[in-house]
């Protein structure tokens, strides 16, 4: 029986992990679960799943998480803090964590279970986009074992998996992308587009932040980036290729020809189920892909002139240090600036060119050499989504 910490529970990756648990009660039981500031629903998945500890992120709301589990008769345990949220993922109340909380709020609880040499199935992105070489450093000191849940990273891994010397035999990584709600839009039709619009995904049931940086192509420079950390792939040999039907997650081409891939439904649940039985398979719940009703599987280079964020993902990398992580603290800013209606879509790409151009690189080697980096990242991008929503007003 794995003990599953679920970090992120009330968001949509969140919802598939727990359906895939509850498919398996005789596998995996679901022994700590977390939400931001969601506290009613949290107290409901609870009343679900009984798990023994409750965290929500926001310490502002503990007091309302622990008088609702009482009042709900529930002797679940409520933490309230990320103080609180990394303790438990480090402690002896799982075994397994997966780390599904969005954006840099993740990255605190996801080293602990790092550090503490947990199977981590990682959602959280940012984790690696922040802190790729501190996040591998604790793994391997810890035996910490990674299976990503991001649906082309973890193609990459079953396709890669039980390969001795990945590096000297594979000569690249694909990484599938959607192309989002604006494929093959042009630049002037990009310049009025509204949240709502963006966050219309032909393909995947996401959250709203998820959902921009797919439309932007964010989603898919950040997967480069973590694709570097988790496979040790320098980024000249990581290659996106826009597929539209999601339905090759990622692919990987070898030093003889061959190229291998993985296929599924676009389900978050495949991945979920994969990580948590894995090396075993277990039903996830998806429908079964049928190739003979698809019919076509089309391919096609993105268009970088457009989607510019794509290519500030590959600069970042290039510049290394802490320049990954200003770039992600810029993109966080920018997409809530640009969901609140504050800014245009094209400004997102505009916010991070800014504060790539104008941050200092430092080598990132701990967590307060980033943090800063994040903070002052965040500062700029918050003067230049002043000045576009000045201009547009």
């Amino acid at each position: 029986m794995r003990n599953i910490a679920v970090l992120g529970a009330t968001g949509s990756i969140g919802a598939s992990a727990l359906d895939v648990i509850a498919r398996h009660p005789d596998r995996f039981t679901a022994s700590v679960l977390s939400a931001d500031a969601r506290v009613e629903e949290l107290i409901a998945l609870c009343r679900r799943f009984r798990p023994k500890h409750a965290v929500i992120a926001q310490e502002a709301h503990y007091l309302a998480l622990r008088d609702g589990l009482l009042a709900a008769g529930l002797d679940t345990q409520a933490h309230g803090g990320p103080a609180a949220l990394a303790a438990l993922a480090a402690s002896d109340a799982c075994d397994s964590v997966i780390a599904a909380i969005v954006g840099a709020a993740g990255m605190e609880s996801t080293l602990a279970a790092a550090r503490a040499g947990k199977r981590l199935l990682l959602a959280n992105k940012e984790s690696v986009v922040l802190a790729g070489a501190l996040l591998m450093g604790a793994c391997r000191d810890s035996g910490a074992e990674i299976i990503p849940i991001d649906s082309e990273h973890n193609a990459i891994f079953q396709c890669l998996h039980g390969q001795r010397d990945a590096a000297r035999q594979v000569r690249k990584l694909i990484l599938t992308a959607s192309g989002g709600p604006f494929l093959n839009r042009s630049r002037a039709e990009l310049a009025h587009v509204t949240a709502d619009q963006a966050c219309n995904h032909p393909n995947w049931k996401m959250g709203r932040k998820i959902s921009v940086d797919s439309a932007t192509l964010m989603n898919k420079g950040l997967e480069v980036i973590e694709a570097r950390w988790l496979f040790g792939m320098p980024p000249e040999r990581i290659e996106v290729l826009v597929h539209p039907q999601s339905i090759v997650h990622s692919m990987v081409e070898h030093v003889d020809g061959s190229v291998i891939a993985q296929l599924g439904q676009p389900d978050m649940r495949t991945t979920l189920a994969c990580a948590l039985a894995w090396p075993e398979r277990v039903e996830s719940g998806v429908e079964p892909l049928d190739l003979g009703r698809i019919g076509t599987l089309t391919f096609q280079q993105p268009d970088r002139a457009t989607f510019a964020c794509l290519d500030l993902a590959y600069a970042a990398l290039a510049t290394g240090g802490t320049a990954s992580a200003t770039l992600n603290a810029a993109n966080e800013v920018a997409v809530a600036a640009f969901l609140d209606g504050r800014i245009g879509f094209l400004d997102i790409s505009a916010v991070m060119e800014s504060a790539l151009e104008h941050a200092e690189t430092l080598p990132a080697d701990s967590i307060d050499v980033l943090l800063a980096a994040d903070a002052a990242a965040r500062r700029h991008a918050g003067l230049q989504v002043a000045q576009h929503a000045g201009a547009s007003a």
